[in-house]
């Protein structure tokens, strides 16, 4: 009897619900194009590359993008989110474009418009940062924050450019 009344309230849940269900996609997703229209809740798999509206969870692969990312973004290539990006990404190179980055970036080139948190590698690049800044040149219209590096730019600071520790306030 249990198990006919647990059947009976999943299949109400699945009819009522396959509307709203139809773009979301978990627990694993393989992306093996750019074409996809989905959100992805849990493991995206990309290879070579893979593109959706959303992911919330990990993405692993060779090249990454999505609008919206909440989570850990491991591309070997690039990481590219063109809205906001709430999380960590890893790879050679890491955009965040149109929103704002809260979070972590770890790779050899990373850029953000806007960026709450970290950037770690040899160039980072954000129109406004309010956090820090670590890599072999750093460079920002408007900080709230420190940078360390060998070439430091602030270019709306009061000090636009400092060699190894720069701070915008």
């Amino acid at each position: 009897m249990k198990k006919m009344l647990f059947g009976f309230v999943l299949a109400g849940l699945v009819a009522f619900g396959a509307s709203a269900a139809e773009k979301v996609r978990w627990p694993v997703w393989f992306a093996f194009n750019d074409s996809e229209d989905v959100d992805v809740v849990g493991l995206r798999l990309t290879l070579p590359s893979g593109k959706c509206e959303q992911v919330n969870g990990m993405d692993l692969g060779l090249i990454g993008h999505s609008r919206y990312f909440n989570g850990f973004q491991i591309n070997v290539l690039r990481n590219e989110v063109t809205d906001a990006l709430a999380g960590w990404q890893i790879g050679c190179y890491n955009t965040a474009g149109l929103g704002d980055s809260l979070g972590l970036q770890t790779g050899l080139w990373n850029e953000a418009q806007t960026l709450y948190g970290f950037q770690v590698g040899l160039v980072n690049l954000a129109d406004y940062c309010q956090g820090f800044q670590v890599g072999l040149v750093n460079r920002v219209e408007d900080m709230h924050g420190y940078q360390i590096g060998l070439v430091n730019i602030i270019r709306g600071g009061n000090v636009p450019f400092c060699p190894l520790i720069n701070i915008g306030y």
